[in-house]
């Protein structure tokens, strides 16, 4: 009668994976690769050939189970990144510190970044009549601006004002920052506004700049549109319908003051 070889009807554990033995198809070992430990099937012949080296398979094994790396943390806060050529470790950063791109531009790192610690907003909303003297108060934005840090934050400064331009061609104007009890910051000339008199009853003042130096210590500010000019002022602020019965509600002027804090 002839004789049938079935080969193996089974798979054969060898356990931990040694170069020294000799693997024939079916075998099965474990082997760790790096940091993962994998279960691998001999599918040739091999002596010597390690079923894997740096995640990519030698051609006489197969995967069996893949397994994971192990994580390289050891602190609550770390996060995994790639390295080089591994994933790693990197540990949290101090408090108040931001996650980001190194100097080199090829890695993470915690460090100081510039962030933003408040958005101060303020409208106003009442008519008021142009004063045509220099360095006047014209209306008040805010009797409550508290900045966080006023000597170590930056200030973005943006806003504007509705106006009654009312044929007036040119206004130099800006900004006054007054500390209750204290002395004040001016920002002469960081808002001008030319007028084309054909068009020049109604019309917009602004101011958008950063302030980076320091104010007048901790406290509560009082922030006044300021005119340091004489002659040719608006007629009005915030205009409404005595100005023009076209305007059939009261029209508003915004500032906004973001806060920040660079690296």
């Amino acid at each position: 009668m002839a004789t049938i070889d079935l080969g193996k009807v089974k798979l054969v554990w060898r356990g931990t994976y040694s170069g020294s033995f000799n693997y024939v198809p079916d075998d099965v070992v474990y082997y760790v690769d790096g940091s993962v430990g994998s279960s691998y099937i001999c599918i040739a012949n091999s002596t010597g050939n390690a079923p894997s080296s740096g995640g990519s398979l030698h051609a006489s094994w197969n995967y069996l189970a893949k397994g994971q790396s192990t994580s390289p943390t050891t602190t609550q806060g770390d996060i995994i990144v790639r390295g080089a050529s591994a994933d790693g470790r990197l540990a949290i950063g101090a408090a108040g510190e931001a996650l980001k791109v190194n100097s080199a531009g090829n890695g993470l790192e915690y460090g100081s970044a510039a962030v933003i610690k408040k958005i101060h907003s303020f409208e106003y909303a009442s008519r008021t009549g142009g004063n045509n003297n220099a360095n006047v108060n014209q209306f008040t934005w805010t009797s409550g601006f508290q900045p966080l840090d006023p000597v170590n934050n930056s200030f973005w400064i943006d806003g504007s004002v509705p106006v009654n331009a009312a044929n007036q061609d040119y206004c130099g104007f800006g900004l006054r920052f007054e500390r209750s009890g204290g002395s004040y910051n001016d920002f002469n000339g960081y808002g001008v506004q030319y007028v084309d008199q054909s068009q020049s009853h109604m019309s917009f003042y602004g101011y958008n700049f950063v302030y980076g130096g320091n104010f007048d210590g901790a406290g509560t500010y009082t922030i006044y549109h300021r005119t340091y000019s004489g002659s040719s002022h608006v007629d009005a602020f915030a205009p409404n319908s005595t100005d023009d019965g076209r305007l059939n509600a009261q029209t508003r002027g915004f500032l906004q003051i973001i806060e920040f804090k660079n690296p």
